[in-house]
This record gives structure tokens, sequence and C-alpha cells, in this order.
């Protein structure tokens, strides 16, 4: 079954894709970072498309090589997000935020559902529960 000439696990994967960037960039919107819910949104679902566009090319083709060229092109977004303030390194996070995210959207592209899921969950866990963690350990070493 089609709707608008694009079948349907196409849409649950745009559907899945929004789904799990929205779940990571509301924590990333809580904490007031700069990747934020639409920024988290685009990179789950942008990768996820050139996936599925790897794996519906005609021709000879090695689907290998497009995921390694998302996984190529992901590190300069992420590189883009890490500064440097005051002579600190900030905003690594927020580069492993766009790493995972990809890693998301590669697997929903991939037709790999639960994996994806699993990973958008185990990544709010992460971020919030070691946030958590690294709150009571500053607090302790006042």
């Amino acid at each position: 079954m089609s709707f608008l000439g694009v079948e349907g696990s196409f849409w649950l994967k745009i559907i899945l894709c929004v789904a799990c960037g929205i779940l990571v960039g509301i924590e990333r919107r809580v904490h007031r970072k700069t990747i934020d819910i639409r920024t988290c949104v685009l990179i789950c679902l942008g990768t996820m498309v050139f996936i599925y566009l790897g794996l519906n090319v005609t021709g000879e083709k090695d689907n290998t090589r497009v995921l390694g060229q998302v996984v190529t092109g992901i590190g300069f977004l992420g590189a883009g997000a890490i500064v440097t303030r005051e002579g600190l390194v900030v905003g690594l996070t927020s580069a492993s935020v766009v790493w995972v995210l990809a890693a998301i959207g590669a697997a929903i592209g991939l037709e790999r559902y639960s994996l994806g899921i699993v990973i958008s969950l185990v990544t709010m866990l992460v971020l919030v529960v070691l946030q958590a963690l690294e709150s009571i350990a500053a607090k302790a070493n006042r």
C-alpha cells in the first residue's frame, strides 16, 4: 500500500525517526542545549533517508559504502558542536548525541526498528541518569 507514491514501510520509518528524535531532543531542550528537538529529529530522519536511498539504488552497489559515508559526514556535523570556552572544551555530549542519533536513523533505515527504539531509550537513560549522578558528584566535591 502506498500514500503519495511512498510505501507504508517508509512512512513507518519516518514516524519512528521523528518519535526517536523527539524523545532525545526533549532532554536536550530541557537542559537548554544547542542541539534541540528539531535538530535531533532532522539528524535521525536525514540519516534514515540516506540509508533508505542507498538500499534502493538500482545497479551494482555496496550498501555498506553509504553507511560509511554517513558516518564520516555525521562526524563533521558533530565536530561543529564542539567548542572551546575559557580554556574548556564544551559540546562533547552534544556531539555524541549527534553520533548516536545518526546510528538510530541508520538502524531504522536498515529496518532494525527495535534496535533504533532501544538505543533511543538507552540514550535517554544515559543522558538523564548520568546528568543526575554528575550533579550529585559536583555537590559532593564542594
